[in-house]
Protein backbone atom coordinates (compact mmCIF):
# COMPACT_ATOMS: atom_id res chain seq x y z
CA UNK A 1 0.00 0.00 0.00
CA UNK A 2 1.73 3.19 -1.27
CA UNK A 3 2.45 5.57 2.00
CA UNK A 4 -0.46 8.71 1.55
CA UNK A 5 0.48 12.20 1.44
CA UNK A 6 -2.20 13.11 4.30
CA UNK A 7 -5.72 12.83 5.47
CA UNK A 8 -8.79 14.94 5.05
CA UNK A 9 -12.04 15.24 6.49
CA UNK A 10 -13.87 14.03 3.69
CA UNK A 11 -14.82 15.79 0.18
CA UNK A 12 -15.49 19.26 -0.27
CA UNK A 13 -18.49 20.32 -1.78
CA UNK A 14 -18.04 22.04 -5.30
CA UNK A 15 -14.39 20.83 -5.65
CA UNK A 16 -13.69 19.60 -8.71
CA UNK A 17 -10.92 17.19 -8.91
CA UNK A 18 -8.64 17.22 -12.12
CA UNK A 19 -5.42 17.17 -13.03
CA UNK A 20 -3.34 19.24 -16.19
CA UNK A 21 -6.96 19.68 -17.73
CA UNK A 22 -8.22 16.03 -17.09
CA UNK A 23 -10.58 14.57 -14.57
CA UNK A 24 -9.92 12.28 -11.79
CA UNK A 25 -11.12 8.43 -11.70
CA UNK A 26 -12.11 8.65 -8.27
CA UNK A 27 -11.85 4.87 -6.99
CA UNK A 28 -13.16 3.27 -4.21
CA UNK A 29 -10.58 1.44 -1.97
CA UNK A 30 -11.03 -0.72 1.69
CA UNK A 31 -8.40 -2.02 4.23
CA UNK A 32 -8.53 -3.36 7.79
CA UNK A 33 -5.38 -2.71 10.74
CA UNK A 34 -4.82 -2.93 14.00
CA UNK A 35 -3.45 -1.32 17.37
CA UNK A 36 -1.50 -4.47 18.33
CA UNK A 37 -0.85 -4.30 21.83
CA UNK A 38 1.54 -6.65 24.02
CA UNK A 39 -0.21 -6.52 27.82
CA UNK A 40 2.63 -7.31 29.87
CA UNK A 41 4.68 -4.05 28.48
CA UNK A 42 1.60 -1.83 27.30
CA UNK A 43 3.32 -1.59 23.80
CA UNK A 44 1.86 -1.29 20.69
CA UNK A 45 3.90 -2.45 17.49
CA UNK A 46 4.18 0.47 14.71
CA UNK A 47 5.10 0.47 11.55
CA UNK A 48 7.46 3.40 9.75
CA UNK A 49 7.11 4.47 5.96
CA UNK A 50 9.19 6.69 4.18
CA UNK A 51 7.08 9.99 2.88
CA UNK A 52 7.58 11.66 -0.80
CA UNK A 53 10.12 13.71 1.25
CA UNK A 54 11.62 10.97 2.85
CA UNK A 55 10.44 11.42 6.21
CA UNK A 56 9.85 8.36 8.28
CA UNK A 57 5.89 8.52 9.19
CA UNK A 58 4.82 6.26 11.87
CA UNK A 59 1.38 4.58 12.06
CA UNK A 60 -0.42 1.76 12.51
CA UNK A 61 -0.26 -1.71 10.34
CA UNK A 62 -3.18 -1.94 7.82
CA UNK A 63 -4.05 -2.99 4.24
CA UNK A 64 -6.13 -3.69 1.77
CA UNK A 65 -8.74 -6.40 2.40
CA UNK A 66 -8.43 -9.63 -0.24
CA UNK A 67 -11.33 -11.64 -1.80
CA UNK A 68 -13.30 -13.92 0.56
CA UNK A 69 -11.60 -12.04 3.75
CA UNK A 70 -13.80 -10.43 6.30
CA UNK A 71 -11.76 -6.65 8.09
CA UNK A 72 -11.14 -8.96 10.83
CA UNK A 73 -9.15 -11.12 9.47
CA UNK A 74 -7.35 -8.88 7.29
CA UNK A 75 -6.20 -7.00 10.54
CA UNK A 76 -4.87 -10.09 11.75
CA UNK A 77 -2.86 -10.71 8.61
CA UNK A 78 -1.41 -7.19 7.85
CA UNK A 79 -0.24 -7.14 11.54
CA UNK A 80 1.49 -10.07 11.25
CA UNK A 81 2.50 -9.53 7.40
CA UNK A 82 3.60 -5.65 8.74
CA UNK A 83 4.93 -6.45 11.87
CA UNK A 84 5.70 -10.21 12.41
CA UNK A 85 3.80 -10.11 15.13
CA UNK A 86 0.59 -12.75 15.75
CA UNK A 87 -2.50 -11.31 17.40
CA UNK A 88 -6.09 -11.65 17.93
CA UNK A 89 -8.88 -9.52 17.40
CA UNK A 90 -10.26 -8.23 20.50
CA UNK A 91 -13.00 -5.38 19.54
CA UNK A 92 -13.37 -2.51 16.77
CA UNK A 93 -11.64 0.55 16.91
CA UNK A 94 -13.56 2.87 14.92
CA UNK A 95 -13.14 2.94 10.81
CA UNK A 96 -11.33 6.07 9.29
CA UNK A 97 -11.60 7.13 5.90
CA UNK A 98 -9.52 9.66 3.56
CA UNK A 99 -8.64 10.89 0.37
CA UNK A 100 -5.38 10.82 -1.83
CA UNK A 101 -4.31 10.98 -5.02
CA UNK A 102 -2.48 8.11 -6.76
CA UNK A 103 0.10 8.09 -10.10
CA UNK A 104 -1.32 11.84 -10.61
CA UNK A 105 -4.29 9.49 -12.49
CA UNK A 106 -6.95 8.41 -9.31
CA UNK A 107 -8.33 9.59 -6.63
CA UNK A 108 -8.49 7.23 -3.54
CA UNK A 109 -11.40 7.60 -1.19
CA UNK A 110 -9.67 4.98 1.41
CA UNK A 111 -11.84 3.47 4.20
CA UNK A 112 -10.00 1.30 6.73
CA UNK A 113 -11.40 -0.99 9.66
CA UNK A 114 -9.06 -0.28 12.85
CA UNK A 115 -9.11 -3.33 15.27
CA UNK A 116 -7.92 -3.59 18.82
CA UNK A 117 -5.44 -6.67 19.12
CA UNK A 118 -3.86 -8.75 21.52
CA UNK A 119 -0.03 -9.88 20.59
CA UNK A 120 0.49 -13.72 20.82
CA UNK A 121 4.27 -13.28 18.91
CA UNK A 122 6.23 -10.45 20.14
CA UNK A 123 9.92 -10.55 17.46
CA UNK A 124 9.45 -7.37 15.25
CA UNK A 125 9.82 -7.92 11.52
CA UNK A 126 10.41 -5.16 8.68
CA UNK A 127 10.55 -7.65 5.99
CA UNK A 128 7.78 -6.38 4.40
CA UNK A 129 9.04 -4.72 1.58
CA UNK A 130 6.40 -1.44 1.90
CA UNK A 131 7.54 -0.79 5.16
CA UNK A 132 10.50 1.00 6.58
CA UNK A 133 10.94 -0.21 10.69
CA UNK A 134 8.99 -1.42 12.93
CA UNK A 135 8.89 -0.69 16.66
CA UNK A 136 7.26 -1.24 20.17
CA UNK A 137 5.79 2.00 21.67
CA UNK A 138 4.85 2.89 24.88
CA UNK A 139 0.79 3.53 24.64
CA UNK A 140 1.42 6.22 26.47
CA UNK A 141 3.83 7.44 24.09
CA UNK A 142 1.74 7.27 20.65
CA UNK A 143 -0.02 10.61 20.54
CA UNK A 144 3.78 11.97 19.89
CA UNK A 145 4.47 9.46 17.00
CA UNK A 146 1.69 8.72 14.76
CA UNK A 147 1.87 10.75 12.13
CA UNK A 148 -1.77 11.20 11.44
CA UNK A 149 -4.70 12.43 13.78
CA UNK A 150 -7.60 10.26 13.15
CA UNK A 151 -5.11 7.13 14.07
CA UNK A 152 -4.30 9.18 17.52
CA UNK A 153 -7.75 10.01 17.93
CA UNK A 154 -8.46 6.23 17.65
CA UNK A 155 -5.49 5.27 20.14
CA UNK A 156 -7.13 7.93 22.63
CA UNK A 157 -10.42 5.43 22.50
CA UNK A 158 -8.03 2.10 22.94
CA UNK A 159 -6.50 3.75 25.77
CA UNK A 160 -9.92 4.61 27.47
CA UNK A 161 -10.96 1.27 26.42
CA UNK A 162 -7.95 -0.48 28.12
CA UNK A 163 -8.28 1.51 31.70
CA UNK A 164 -11.63 0.17 31.89
CA UNK A 165 -10.84 -3.23 31.26
CA UNK A 166 -7.60 -3.74 31.54
CA UNK A 167 -5.94 -6.74 28.94
CA UNK A 168 -4.44 -9.15 31.78
CA UNK A 169 -0.53 -10.77 30.53
CA UNK A 170 -1.69 -14.22 30.33
CA UNK A 171 -3.95 -14.67 26.77
CA UNK A 172 -7.87 -15.66 28.26
CA UNK A 173 -11.10 -16.07 26.81
CA UNK A 174 -12.13 -12.85 26.00
CA UNK A 175 -10.76 -9.57 28.07
CA UNK A 176 -13.17 -6.64 26.56
CA UNK A 177 -16.90 -6.75 26.05
CA UNK A 178 -17.82 -7.12 22.84
CA UNK A 179 -19.58 -4.47 21.05
CA UNK A 180 -22.89 -4.45 21.91
CA UNK A 181 -22.84 -6.52 25.23
CA UNK A 182 -22.02 -5.31 28.86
Amino acid sequence: MPPSSGRSRGARSGRRFRRRGRRLTTVDETSAGGLVVDPATSTVALIGRLDRRGRLLWSLPKGHIEPGETPEQTAVREVAEETGIDGEVIRPLGTIDYWFVADGTKRIHKTVHHFLLRAYSFELSDEDMEVTEVAWVALDELDDRLAYADERRLVRKARQLLSEHPLSPDPVERDLPEVGRA
